[in-house]
């Protein structure tokens, strides 16, 4: 099977009064990057980059240096494809929108291969260690019309993590890093108020900390029984993140912005990370993905990837997660500590929630793997539509 066309789709969804903050930026509206991958038979693969920045750079790659690399190319020569086309841009593409693009392009390929063979993306990997993956939900972010009124941000913060918790959720992740550490010691302490002891959770500060304040939050988090500490420090600063790892009893974790094995060898062989985290659409597809899980693993590595995007990039994440192992193995796997589990973001996005024609929804706590051919979702045209700027 042969590929006859490539198409691109930048969207937005504005989301008016429902925005919200992380330490690094306001989220006015949710954009993505969607590739479709037309083969000759008119089946069609989806991929999904552009989740970094603007979406139209990884498009621009796509449409005017990929695409005509790629017409009459098999379907199934995904591996060799990957190879050539970083090949092609290594001297000056080793990161960010070229690899954005890639990683699209990689994922809407491995989508064809399985419908042209009939099997979802998980057999081609080898085969799935289960057929749904424990969730947590991504959430408690900075909100509200003053995100520092502290009072109000306080009492919201709760109400939503306990709501979390009411719709079947048992691993919670909030967000630290925009406050000052003092008051965010008191989200930090509001959300296990909220919850009570028997929920676990997990923190990210999207990089916003020297490694002196990630360690007097860290020391925070620690003394209220949160179990992950995610992007503590800036990526480049490797020497924080070790100095973390060394001195606190909390899982360090990062990676979402590394970008193909090279890169994260460099993470793990440097004693980084407890927890990595490649994004399948940012770090090289699907591809890149088995290889870096091939090299965490040998480091007894946990690997959890970040996921944040639409229904497409949640659909890869879910065939990726089916192939990860326990690691290590026990008799009976245990989320988190043994099992892999997967990030189910929470804020407002018709991308994921409305693009796809049939919508991920938690199942006891767990999301279930598509079991269809390719990635197994269907993109909803007339929302693919509405959303294309």
């Amino acid at each position: 099977m042969k590929i006859r066309d490539i198409r691109t789709h930048l969207l937005k969804a504005p989301l008016g009064d429902k925005r919200f903050y992380s330490s690094q930026a306001a989220f006015p509206a949710r954009t993505s990057l969607l590739v479709e991958v037309i083969a000759e038979d008119g089946r069609v693969g989806w991929g999904e980059g552009g989740q970094w920045g603007p979406t139209e750079p990884p498009a621009a790659v796509i449409e005017q240096i990929f695409k005509p690399m790629l017409i009459g190319r098999s379907v199934h020569d995904v591996t060799r494809i990957w190879e050539e086309l970083y090949g092609y841009t290594r001297d000056f593409a080793r990161r960010g929108p070229y690899l954005e693009a890639q990683s699209a392009l990689d994922v809407a390929l491995w989508d064809l291969k399985g419908q042209d063979l009939g099997v979802p993306i998980h057999s081609l990997f080898g085969g799935a260690f289960r057929d749904s993956v424990p969730a947590y939900a991504t959430g408690c972010y900075y909100r509200g019309a003053d995100v520092h009124d502290e009072a109000a941000v306080l009492e919201a913060l709760k109400k939503e993590a306990a709501s979390y918790v009411e719709a079947g959720f048992s691993i919670l992740k909030i967000k630290t890093g925009l406050w000052p550490v003092d008051k965010d010691a008191k989200r930090i302490a509001a959300v296990r108020e909220a919850v009570g002891p028997d929920i676990a959770l997990l923190s990210d500060a999207n990089h916003a900390y020297r490694a002196s304040d990630a360690l007097r939050v860290g020391r925070i988090l620690e003394e209220y029984g949160y179990l992950m500490f995610e992007e503590p420090v800036p990526p480049e600063d490797l020497d924080g993140y070790r100095r973390l790892r060394s001195s606190l009893n909390i899982a360090i974790a990062g990676g979402e912005c590394e970008y193909t094995r090279w890169g994260f060898r460099d993470l793990i062989v440097g004693g980084t990370l407890d927890i990595v985290q490649p994004d399948i659409s940012v770090a090289g597809g699907l591809s890149e993905f088995a290889k870096i899980l091939a090299l965490a693993t040998a480091y007894n590595l946990m690997v959890l990837p970040h996921v944040w995007g639409s229904g497409i990039a949640l659909a890869a994440s879910l065939q990726a997660l089916a192939i990860i192992p326990e690691s290590p193995y026990r008799a009976f796997p245990l989320p988190f500590e043994t099992e892999p589990i997967v990030e189910f973001d929470r804020n407002p996005n018709p991308l994921r929630d409305d693009l796809i024609t049939t919508p991920f929804s938690l199942v006891d706590g767990r999301l279930p793997v598509p079991q269809k051919p390719g990635l197994g979702v269907e993109v909803n045209r007339e929302v693919l539509k509405k959303y294309t700027t």
